[in-house]
């Protein structure tokens, strides 16, 4: 499987005025998971490692500057699609709370702060109630999730 395209995504998390965590998702506006909340990220270009692409995805899709050394990988996530093999990846996931700027929208997305507490996970792939509240809270992952041949339904996970 390690010929699948690589992806990247990152969460960014900041305290709210209030104290909340929280954290930077987006809905997206074109590609795959069209309509998803989703965290930033994307493919790989070709010779860049998954650390430059979450820097480059970052500045690209919300207008904020992450230095490489600031994001912590927190593991790694196969999606396979057995009715859509072109949509399975393997992501690497990275967690930060050091960064600059102002979020803004761009052509992928339009970035939201939502507090960690009421992910709003109805929203996202169907994967993320699995493993995102864990990563956001510390803790690694790695799994793999095979959807099913609506492309929307987790219907394994190893």
């Amino acid at each position: 499987m390690t010929d699948l395209p690589q992806v990247c995504v990152c969460y960014l998390t900041r305290l709210s005025e209030t104290g909340e965590p929280q954290v930077l998702l987006g809905r997206k506006k074109k590609g795959l998971g069209l309509g998803n909340i989703v965290g930033l990220g994307g493919k790989l270009e070709p010779g860049e490692s998954a650390l430059d692409a979450a820097v480059r995805e970052i500045e690209e899709e919300s207008g904020l500057t992450v230095g490489a050394d600031a994001l912590t990988p927190m593991g790694v996530l196969t999606y396979l699609f057995p009715h859509k093999p072109a949509w399975s990846q393997r992501s690497n996931v990275f967690v930060t709370d050091r960064f600059s700027g102002i979020p803004r929208e761009s052509d992928e997305l339009n970035p939201e702060w939502f507090t960690i507490a009421r992910l709003p996970v109805d929203e996202m792939w169907d994967d993320a109630k699995h493993w995102l509240p864990g990563v956001l809270a510390g803790q690694r992952v790695e799994a793999t999730f095979t959807f099913g041949a609506d492309l929307a339904t987790v219907v394994a996970r190893d």
